[in-house]
């Protein structure tokens, strides 16, 4: 009868070491977790960033597109005058 609770004793023990090896394995993956998303929330932060740069930068583009066009549309009603002007004659 002692043999038997040895061997129980000595089961409940692996069982003991098995558990506490899970949590380390488990705390060990929450810690590489944790880091991972502190790593991919600052990564997303600086895309954030990036896009808000790239949106500033796309209506300064398109601003001055349309500053272009108004200025050659201005360049063509002069030329056309010019050119009207000559073919009336």
């Amino acid at each position: 009868m002692v043999e038997v609770a040895a061997d129980d004793f000595h089961a409940l023990e692996d069982k003991i070491h098995r558990t506490i090896e899970q949590l380390k394995a488990a705390r060990e993956a929450r810690t590489a977790a944790e880091r991972e998303t502190t790593r991919l929330r600052q990564q997303m932060a600086g895309r954030h960033d990036e896009l808000e740069s790239l949106r500033a930068d796309v209506v300064a583009l398109r601003r001055e597109r349309e500053e272009v066009r108004t200025r050659i549309e201005k360049m063509l009603k002069v030329i056309d005058s010019l050119t009207s002007g000559e073919t009336a004659r």
